[in-house]
């Protein structure tokens, strides 16, 4: 066989993939195209179900539930924001399915079982921190944030009477009514951020059964992880303190949970080991 000829046929295969690929990214975008057109159709009872945590926290402080277009376009493009994520929440599972089946071919039998179950995962976990954020930290933060309209209204009227929240602050000339644009980027910076930060586990666990950590390197790494985790917490959410402890105190068990699944997999892999006769004792530190 030729130079030549080596070479057309170690390209060949390179070619096949490269064709897949693009076929599985043209199957994604197309899949993405019509759940974001049909999440443009639904938008207004998605920001229905999204606007139900400030309302209820306007409620409280006998405030009606209405938001104001600061811009002309606004709308729209608040229209727009829910039509994009609402479809790449609908689309992620074929976007997913697309991606294993495409490396699936590559991997071998024990390494398909341990790639599947975090795919799975990964958007379960994500669905979890989402509705953690939205039925536990988003009432308590805007009923927190709308509490700052009593404060002011006490600096521009120091030894009034304490009434309602709303009273005073309608007669401070203190009262939100914030855009529908600002409204719902917070909402969805809290609910991608609690997402996203409930995938260490699944991110952490996957690391540990390929080998690339350890249970015990993870104990010895808490009070870094604890510092990784406020600072992360600091830069996801408002710049509140209870907002940041909650994040914490919700994201560090899963780090925990992280540490003990890790170990889980290194003693089933001791146990096959030991009986494959393959098992070396690791050295004392």
């Amino acid at each position: 066989m030729s130079h030549t000829d080596e070479v057309d046929s170690s390209a060949a295969p390179l070619i096949e993939h490269l064709k897949e690929l693009r076929n599985r990214i043209l199957i994604s975008v197309a899949v993405l195209g019509v759940a974001c057109l049909v999440g443009y159709l639904l938008w207004v009872p998605i920001f229905h179900v999204l606007s139900i945590p400030m309302c209820n926290a306007m409620a409280d402080y006998g405030q009606k539930c209405q938001f104001v277009l600061i811009k002309l376009q606004e709308g729209f493009f608040v229209a727009v924001k829910i039509a994009v994520w609402a479809g790449f929440a609908m689309s992620f599972p074929v976007i997913a399915f697309q991606l294993w089946r495409f490396v699936a071919p590559g991997l071998y039998r024990n390494e398909k079982g341990a790639f599947l179950p975090f795919l799975i995962a990964s958007p379960a976990m994500f669905i979890a921190g989402a509705a953690f954020a939205y039925y536990m930290i988003l009432p308590g933060a805007f009923h927190f944030f709308l509490s700052y309209q009593g404060d002011f209204s006490e600096a521009m009227n120091p030894g009034a009477e304490p009434v309602a929240p709303s009273i005073t602050s309608a007669a401070a000339g203190v009262l939100y009514q914030g855009s529908v644009e600002s409204f719902l980027s917070l909402t969805m910076q809290f609910i991608m951020a609690f997402g996203l930060c409930f995938q260490l586990p699944v991110l952490l666990t996957l690391m540990g059964k390929a080998g690339m950590i350890s249970s015990s390197g993870l104990r010895a790494t808490r009070k870094y992880a604890v510092v990784a985790i406020l600072s992360v917490a600091a830069v996801a959410t408002p710049p509140d303190v209870m907002s940041q402890l909650i994040m914490f105190f919700a994201i560090y068990p899963l780090y925990e949970l992280s540490i003990w699944l890790i170990a889980g997999f290194e003693k089933k892999r001791e146990v096959q080991e030991r009986a494959d006769g393959t098992w070396v004792e690791p050295e004392d530190e």
